[in-house]
């Protein structure tokens, strides 16, 4: 890892306004391939990380997927510094943006330049380059995670426990003479095998050119101890977001479900509203029409209320000459009364509306109380033959009288 470069002559967010406005306002075949809705969001999170890290400048590169795919993509492609022995490193790093972000994490890789090596069994880092067990990049969540965030925690977490270091340089097999003001050589040492002059070393990074002469510090035990804890606490701290990430997510999808469910139920409420409201329409317009018959059936009866008085009237003004014929018309009246009531028995008896036995005993009372009622009328009848006789012989000449 090499020291920090020189700043660039223009600001890291200047060019970074510059580019990423040119490359997300294209459209057609060479567009970018991320959302419309969340082009503006890649771009703060671009200028946000150039502004605050100008060794990252944005990108557009071709990126090769595990499956063969390819796709241009944005990068960002630099260094991430980091304080390590009180000293500060660049790593060289690409953080590419696959084409779901920022609603998936980016992809970081770490590219090591030909005198470097990745250190073997790194918690964050695998053999690839792939910063894969970051716990930032395992608790991203959209749309509050971003790229600043993702490269501090990084730059902290790569300094308790860097990456990277540097491997054994072979010796020169023909070593320059030393010049005359230099100290004399030590003593010659038998020449180191293959493996051991490629040998990696950990830890040895190369100082900035300020520090390049100092003697390498010694780390003090509880600066080491104070590193670890903080780096547990941050473990923890990520785990535990992961954590109630995950709770959060599984409520959030319960809601969900029940407001679907509100929502279904509020259409049916609606339909039922909707009917409820034309069925009282209809029962409105029923109803106005009831009364309208209502008012018309009352004038009618008012208008033939007279005529039926008058009725009454001349149904009393007709009176039995005398008592035989009013009995003889109430015998007739009662008959026929008695005839209709045994006809609508019969009827009923043939849809089912009266059981028989019922039927039997009602025809037998009626039936006797109707030859009751024909024998007095033959008794009436003849009386009144008998009545007319003698006023017929009341009312012929006394010669033809015996």
């Amino acid at each position: 890892m090499a020291p920090s470069p020189p700043p660039p002559a223009a600001s890291g967010a200047q060019y970074a306004h510059q580019f990423l406005n040119t490359a997300l306002s294209q459209r057609g075949p060479s567009a970018l391939p991320y959302a419309e809705d969340v082009k503006w969001l890649i771009r703060n999170h671009l200028v946000a990380l150039a502004d605050a890290f100008p060794s990252l400048r944005p990108r557009a590169a071709l990126f090769t997927h595990n499956d063969g795919r390819a796709a241009h993509l944005l990068q960002a492609d630099g260094t991430i510094p980091m304080t390590h022995g009180g000293h500060v490193y660049n790593l060289p790093a690409v953080i590419w943006l696959p084409e779901p972000y920022p609603r998936a994490p980016p992809l970081v890789f770490l590219s090591p330049t030909r005198d470097m090596l990745i250190k073997p069994n790194h918690p964050l880092v695998d053999r690839s380059g792939l910063v894969a067990g970051a716990p930032y990049l395992r608790s991203w969540v959209f749309p509050s995670s971003n790229l600043l965030d993702l490269a501090r925690s990084l730059s902290h977490l790569f300094g308790l426990d860097p990456p990277l270091f540097t491997r054994s340089a072979p010796p020169n097999p023909n070593p320059p003479p030393p010049a005359a003001s230099m100290t004399p050589a030590p003593s010659p040492r038998p020449p180191p095998s293959e493996a051991a002059m490629y040998a990696p070393r950990p830890y040895r990074f190369p100082a900035s050119p300020q520090l390049a002469a100092r003697p390498p510090p010694t780390e003090d035990p509880s600066e080491v101890f104070k590193r670890n804890a903080i780096a547990k606490l941050v473990d923890t701290a990520y785990a535990d977001a992961a954590a109630l990430r995950t709770t959060r997510e599984a409520e959030v999808e319960a809601l969900f479900a029940v407001q679907a469910e509100l929502r279904g139920r509020g259409v049916q409420v609606n339909d039922g509203v909707r009917r409820i409201t034309e069925e009282k329409e209809a029962l409105e317009r029923r109803l106005l029409d009831v009364m309208s018959a209502t008012n018309v059936i009352e004038s009618w009866v008012a208008e033939n209320r007279k005529g039926t008085a008058d009725d009454a009237e001349s149904e009393g003004a007709i009176q039995p000459a005398d008592a035989l014929s009013r009995q003889m018309l109430e015998c007739t009246a009662t008959d026929l009364a008695l005839e209709d009531a045994i006809y609508a028995l019969d009827k009923a008896v043939q849809e089912g509306s009266v059981p028989f036995d019922g039927y039997l005993r009602s025809v037998r009372a009626l039936a006797r109380e109707q030859f009751f009622q024909r024998v007095l009328g033959t008794k009436v009848n003849q009386a009144q033959q008998q009545a007319q006789v003698a006023r017929m012989a009341a009312r012929a000449p006394p010669q033809y009288a015996s």
